[in-house]
């Protein structure tokens, strides 16, 4: 189901007495209705799915993320950000989880085509097979393009059974993957060796996946990762990102259905993230796994919202 653009939840703090720009992400956002837009406008959607976490055993509450997560964004400063567009919400309210993905992706992929680019708040990490499906929708006759996904994540998510949840979408998309014959590039980066069976590590194996361990994401690391991360974009045409809030550690992230032990530093993520957006080949985003009936003092959603900002 479909829900149009809400701008209550769009304000803040005026400083409009204030010399100089005050201007905040509020002020700058309109509604999109389908129109015509300057190439590389971004452009919110909301999907509002617990069903993908609730179908992995997981605490539910990310449906109601979307809403929450504007709202930290809403007050934040504009500053370079001329334009945002808000598309609504998908909702996934009567667990038809599968006729939710595919509308939004078409959302997705109807943004994509009036030139803008998509920034997708989950909901639970099943929203990755949504955007990807729309994006795949976009690229269509191209789809001879390298097509790089890069997750931050404590879970690999390529859990093979079915129906989809939020521990299978790249399983799935890999398995599209194979079915069009062409390539399946998936990075993760920040995976937990305690939070993934070692079935999941040698299907990881299985399809060649690169991985990073979040041993090995820490800030004394992170000339390191970007490195690597600089080889991967060179590799790729097109890019497609996508967070998982788990990845962060307990402390910074608490509002997510599984907190991590350890996790990666949001310092970390941040520079990683401002190197993918730099590269200028980021199509797609999107942002999963916010639960605000676990965040505490909404220190998740500052975090998200620090990292929606970054990808904007």
């Amino acid at each position: 189901m479909r829900v149009p653009f809400d701008d209550k939840v769009w304000n803040g703090r005026s400083d409009a007495g204030e010399p100089g720009d005050t201007r905040r992400v509020f002020n700058q956002v309109a509604r999109f209705a389908g129109q015509r837009l300057a190439a590389d406008t971004p452009v919110l959607v909301g999907f509002g799915s617990d069903e993908g976490v609730r179908r992995n055993q997981g605490r539910i509450g990310a449906a109601h993320a979307p809403k929450e997560l504007r709202r930290a964004l809403a007050g934040l400063p504009a500053k370079a950000l001329n334009a945002l567009l808000d598309a609504g919400d998908v909702l996934c309210d009567d667990g038809d989880l599968e006729a939710a993905q595919q509308e939004l992706g078409r959302v997705v992929a109807d943004i994509l085509a009036c030139g803008g680019r998509p920034l997708v708040f989950g909901g639970g990490h099943e929203v990755a097979w949504g955007t990807y499906g729309g994006l795949r929708a976009h690229l269509g006759e191209l789809s001879q393009r390298k097509l790089l996904i890069v997750n931050f994540d404590a879970h690999f998510d390529l859990r093979q059974i079915r129906p989809g949840n939020s521990g299978t979408p790249f399983d799935q998309i890999a398995c599209d993957c194979a079915a069009r014959g062409v390539p399946f590039n998936y990075a993760c980066f920040g995976i937990s060796d305690l939070a993934n069976t070692g079935a999941l590590f040698e299907r990881a194996q299985q399809l060649a996946v690169e991985y990073v361990l979040d041993t090995d994401m820490q800030e004394s690391q992170l000339q390191q990762r970007l490195g690597q991360l600089d080889r991967l974009i060179d590799g790729a045409d097109d890019i497609y990102l996508t967070i998982d809030l788990d990845v962060l550690p307990g402390s910074t992230a608490p509002g997510v259905s599984a907190p991590a032990a350890l996790g990666v530093p949001l310092a970390v993520v941040e520079a990683m993230v401002l190197r993918l957006r730099a590269s200028g080949k980021l199509r797609a985003a999107d942002i999963a796994e916010y639960n605000p009936s676990l965040d505490q003092d909404k220190r998740t959603a500052r975090a998200a919202a620090r990292l929606a900002h970054r990808i904007l």
